[in-house]
C-alpha cells in the first residue's frame, strides 16, 4: 500500500460515453492544485463514472532515468478519499510483454506526476469506488520507435469504451530555473509568446498526428514534461485509426502559474483536453 499526499504538479486526458459519442480519453497537468486545480476541473468533469471500469495513468518519470516503462510495485494507493485498486490483471498482461520494468517504492513515493491525478480520480469515481482499478504507468524518456511501439500495445486497451487513459503532463516550464528561455519578440510580451509556443503544439496535438508532435518538439525544444506519454498517446491513436476508428481531440482549457514579464520570471503552463470517438 503506498500512501500520497497532494502538494505537487498534474497534466491529464479523461474518457467517457454517450449514446452518441465517445469521450475516451484526457491530458492534464501535474502542478500545485492551487495553480491547475481549476484547470483540471475542466477534463474530470467528463468522467462518466457509470461507464469507467478501467483508468490508466501515464505520467512522465521526474526522478529516475527510464528508457521504457514501469509498473508499480503496490497493489493499492491510498488517497485522502479512499483507496484506489492496481488492477494485477492487466498489469500482469503488461508484464508478460518483457516492454516493462517494476518501480521501486521509493521511485513511486517521489514521483508526482501520477500521484497529483490520484485524488482527482477518486473524486471523479465516487459514486462507483468498489467498480474500478487503476493502472499507473511510468513513462521514460523513449525514443519515437518505442512510443510507436507502447502506441500500438495500448491501442487496444484504449479502443474499450469502459477504460480511459490519464495522460499526465505540464506544457512550457519557462525561465531561468528551468534552463529554457525562448521568446518571440512578435507575439508582444513573454507570456503571450510562451502561450503562442504551448498553443502551436496544443494544436498539433489536435491533429492527432504523432510525427508532426515529435517535429515541433525537436524545432522548439519546448519544456513539455510529458511528452513521451502523449507521444505514446498519440501513436495508440494512429493505430485505432488504421483499423478506422474516427477520433477528435480538443483542448478545454489553458492557464500559466503566472505572467512572465521579464527574464528573472518563471511559469508553468497547464492544459487539459479530451479525446472524443464518434
Amino acid at each position: 500500500m503506498l500512501m500520497f499526499n497532494s502538494s505537487v504538479n498534474v497534466m491529464c486526458i479523461v474518457q467517457k460515453c454517450s449514446t452518441e459519442l465517445m469521450l475516451f480519453n484526457l491530458i492534464y497537468s501535474h502542478a500545485g492544485y492551487t495553480y491547475c486545480g481549476s484547470c483540471a476541473a475542466h477534463a474530470y468533469k467528463q468522467v462518466d463514472p457509470n461507464i469507467t471500469r478501467k483508468i490508466f495513468i501515464l505520467g512522465p518519470s521526474h526522478h529516475v532515468p527510464l528508457s521504457r516503462c514501469a509498473l508499480s510495485s503496490v497493489d493499492i494507493y491510498r488517497t485522502p478519499l479512499y483507496d484506489l485498486r492496481i488492477d494485477q490483471k492487466i498489469y500482469g498482461e503488461l508484464w508478460k510483454t518483457g516492454m516493462f520494468e517494476r518501480m521501486s517504492l521509493q521511485t513511486d513515493e517521489d514521483e508526482h506526476s501520477i500521484e497529483m491525478h490520484l485524488p482527482y480520480t477518486a473524486k471523479a469515481m465516487e459514486s462507483h469506488k468498489d467498480e474500478f482499478t487503476i493502472i499507473p504507468v511510468l513513462v521514460g524518456a523513449l525514443s519515437e520507435a518505442k512510443e510507436q511501439e507502447f502506441g500500438k500495445l495500448f491501442s487496444k486497451y484504449l479502443a474499450d469504451p469502459s477504460n480511459l487513459f490519464v495522460v499526465s503532463s505540464d506544457f512550457c516550464h519557462w525561465g531561468q530555473r528551468f534552463r529554457y528561455s525562448y521568446y518571440d519578440e512578435s507575439q508582444g510580451e513573454i507570456y503571450r509568446s510562451i502561450e503562442h509556443l504551448d498553443k502551436m503544439g496544443m494544436n498539433i496535438i489536435e491533429q492527432l498526428d504523432p510525427v508532426s508532435f515529435s517535429n515541433y518538439l525537436k524545432k522548439y525544444h519546448n519544456t513539455i514534461c510529458g511528452r513521451h506519454p502523449i507521444g505514446v498517446l498519440l501513436n495508440a491513436i494512429n493505430e485505432l485509426q488504421k483499423n478506422g476508428m474516427n477520433m477528435s481531440f480538443s483542448f478545454l482549457n489553458y492557464a500559466q502559474s503566472s505572467q512572465c514579464r521579464n527574464w528573472q520570471d518563471s511559469s508553468v503552463s497547464y492544459a487539459a483536453g479530451a479525446l472524443m470517438v464518434h
